[in-house]
C-alpha cells in the first residue's frame, strides 16, 4: 500500500512535541521526507525515532536567515520541498490590560510573522517545481475571541488574513495554500489544566463532541490537505474542533441534551 506522500518532502514546525510531533509522524508514515523543525532540541530524538525519513532543523520560525538556511539545507539534502506546515506557535494569556507590550510583540513574532517568513521562505523552491502545498495551522481562535487571550487572538486572525492572502498569490503559480483551525487539544500548550484527559469532558459540554481533541485528529486533516486528496482546494478553512465554532447548545429550544 502506497503513502498519501511517498517521495515528497515535508517541513513541520514546533514539531518536537504535540501536533507538530503527530503530524511529522504521521507522513513519515505515508512516504514523505520529514524535516522536523523546532527551535528546542527535543526535535532530535523525534527525528530519531522516526529514522532515516526524518532530519531534524533548529529553527526559530521568527527568523529570516534561519529559514533560509533550513530551506537550504533542505533542498541541498532532499533536492525540494513539497509540503510546509506552518504549526509553531505560543500562547500567552493575559487580561487586556494587563498585556504587557513585549509579550504581546513576542506572540505576533511567532504566531504571525513565523508562517509569513516560511511562506516566503518556501514558496519560491515549490514555485520552480510548479507545486507544493502549505497548510497554516491557525485555531478556532481565529474565528472567534476569548477572553484573556488578546496576543493569541489577534495573530490567529492575521494568520487566517494572511493565508487567504497567500492562496490568491501563490495559488495560480501552482501552490495550494490552505488553513487549519484546531479547537481545545490535547497538547503541553492546549491542555494548560493539568487534569487527566478523563476529566476535560466538563470544560466542552457546550460543543457537539463534547471531549478535548487529540494530536493525531490535527494531522490527519493536515495530511489531507498535503496530499492531492485536497487538489482542487486553495484558500480552504477546516475547523477541527469538535463543532466548537458552529454555535453551543440553548437549553430551551428543541433538540438540547438532556440535563
Amino acid at each position: 500500500m502506497s503513502g498519501k506522500l511517498d517521495g515528497r518532502v515535508a517541513i513541520v514546525t514546533g514539531a518536537s512535541r504535540g501536533q507538530g510531533e503527530a503530524t511529522a509522524r504521521l507522513f513519515a508514515e505515508h512516504g514523505a521526507r520529514v524535516v522536523v523543525a523546532d527551535v528546542t532540541d527535543e526535535g532530535r530524538s523525534v527525528a530519531a525515532t522516526i529514522g532515516a525519513n526524518a532530519v531534524f532543523a533548529k529553527l526559530d520560525v521568527s527568523d529570516a536567515d534561519n529559514w533560509q538556511a533550513v530551506v537550504t539545507d533542505t533542498v541541498a539534502r532532499w533536492g525540494g520541498i513539497d509540503v510546509l506546515i506552518n504549526n509553531a506557535g505560543i500562547n500567552r494569556p493575559a487580561a487586556l490590560l494587563d498585556l504587557e507590550q513585549g509579550v504581546f510583540e513576542q506572540v505576533l513574532a511567532i504566531n504571525l510573522i513565523g508562517p509569513w517568513l516560511g511562506m516566503k521562505s518556501v514558496a519560491p523552491v515549490m514555485i520552480e517545481k510548479g507545486k507544493g502545498s502549505i497548510v497554516n495551522i491557525v485555531s478556532s481562535s481565529g474565528l472567534f475571541g476569548l477572553n484573556g487571550l488578546a496576543a493569541y487572538t489577534s495573530s490567529k486572525w492575521a494568520l487566517r488574513g494572511l493565508t487567504k492572502t497567500a492562496a490568491l498569490e501563490l495559488g495560480h503559480r501552482g501552490v495550494r495554500v490552505n488553513s487549519v483551525y484546531p479547537g481545545g487539544i490535547n497538547t503541553p500548550m492546549g491542555n494548560i489544566t493539568d487534569e487527566p484527559v478523563e476529566n476535560l469532558g466538563k470544560y466542552y459540554t457546550g460543543q457537539p463532541i463534547q471531549r478535548i481533541g487529540e494530536p493525531i485528529e490535527v494531522a490527519r486533516v493536515s495530511l489531507f490537505l498535503a496530499s492531492d486528496d485536497s487538489s482542487y482546494m486553495c484558500g480552504s478553512e477546516l475547523a477541527v474542533d469538535g463543532g466548537q465554532t458552529i454555535g453551543t447548545y440553548t437549553p430551551f429550544l428543541p433538540g438540547a441534551p438532556e440535563a
